[in-house]
């Protein structure tokens, strides 16, 4: 059955990357959730003053991979023990969340999270929370780095997370 994960991790190109590469991943899409300010733009999203975060809207087969999979995956790329950062990214558009629309997947979300903390000495700052608001990011966002690999960004921030993937993952790897 397909179904959709939500989550934000810092830049979205990153975590577009990685999640494309999965076997039961159909889909991955470039978005901005939970914010205040209608229609945003990415020039808007950079001001930090939209409320919303930068996030991806994961599209799945549960049975070929599980949330619980995906969310394990989710820890595992970016830091979730950085308030509002990621690497050089700074500003609540880069929180740590988890975006649910139903309980099963609040559930879920909550017991990655518990079982994530083991792997960090810091306490986990991610924030899970209901969707409240999403929009899909412009179309020159979308599959980002496999137009960019190149991309002085992409080259620097994306391959250590590839690498943790594969190392981990590799056999969910499409």
């Amino acid at each position: 059955m397909q179904r959709e994960l939500i989550v934000g991790g810092g830049c979205f190109w990153c975590t577009e990357a990685v999640f494309e590469l999965l076997k039961g991943v159909s889909d991955v899409e470039s978005g901005y959730a939970n914010g205040h300010t209608p229609n945003p733009t990415y020039r808007d999203i950079c001001t930090g003053d939209t409320g919303y975060a930068e996030v991806i809207k994961i599209t799945y087969d549960d049975s070929i991979i599980t949330v619980d999979t995906l969310l394990e995956i989710f820890f595992l790329i970016h830091d979730p023990t950085t308030l509002n950062r990621q690497g050089a990214d700074r500003g609540t558009q880069y929180r740590s969340t988890i975006l649910y629309t139903d309980e099963e997947t609040k559930e879920a979300a909550e017991a990655a999270m518990a079982a994530a903390q083991a792997e960090y000495k810091d306490p986990i700052v991610t924030i899970i929370e209901p969707l409240e608001s999403y929009y899909t990011a412009e179309a020159y966002h979308q599959d980002y780095y496999r137009q960019n690999t190149m991309q002085g960004y992409c080259m620097a921030v994306i391959p250590p997370k590839l690498a943790k993937l594969k190392e981990k993952f590799g056999k969910e790897m499409a």
